[in-house]
């Protein structure tokens, strides 16, 4: 190596090196707040039997091209639509039966998208797999400290407007 590089190298990892400090600084140590962390506040009600057949609905209708789950979101697709995330927080299993069931969901909860992004009517699967999925999404939950952010989240991707509490 030459010189030049050399003191490149060494102005990068002094950087690197500078990054490292203050972030263990900031996060451990006096006047850090461990409140500020809440963790993770996603969870489900569902139980390992749900879990199983609310996932393979999910699947097979391919509810992930357009919505997030886990907070995981296919990279192929930029579809603004809400994420399934703390829908049970929002609404109940008989709306979301209601919704699913709709020969068109954008008659009870209307759209920005748009027609070939919109919500699909679920109306022809059997009522026992729309029964399942209003089950298992109605049990996607947030913790309360983060319902509003969930609300804030859902109103943007549905209107494109800018929530007001």
């Amino acid at each position: 190596m030459k010189r030049g590089e050399w003191a490149v190298l060494a102005l990068i990892g002094l950087m690197v090196g500078g990054v490292m400090v203050r972030n263990i600084l900031t996060t451990s140590g006096p006047g850090t707040d461990p409140a500020k962390d809440r963790g993770i506040p996603f969870y489900t009600t569902a139980s390992p039997d749900l879990a199983r057949a609310g996932a393979d609905l999910v699947r097979q209708n391919q509810c992930r091209q357009c919505h997030s789950l886990w907070s995981v979101r296919d990279m192929m697709q930029a579809v603004p639509s809400p994420p399934l995330d703390g829908m049970g927080s929002l609404r109940d299993e008989a709306w979301l039966f209601q919704y699913f069931s709709a020969s068109n969901p954008q008659a009870v909860l209307p759209s920005r998208l748009k027609p070939e992004y919109r919500m699909p009517s679920y109306k022809d699967l059997p009522e026992a797999d729309r029964r399942t999925l209003a089950r298992y999404v109605a049990s996607l939950k947030v913790q309360d400290w983060y319902l509003e952010e969930t609300r804030k989240t859902e109103f943007e991707k549905l209107t494109g407007k800018d929530y007001k509490p």
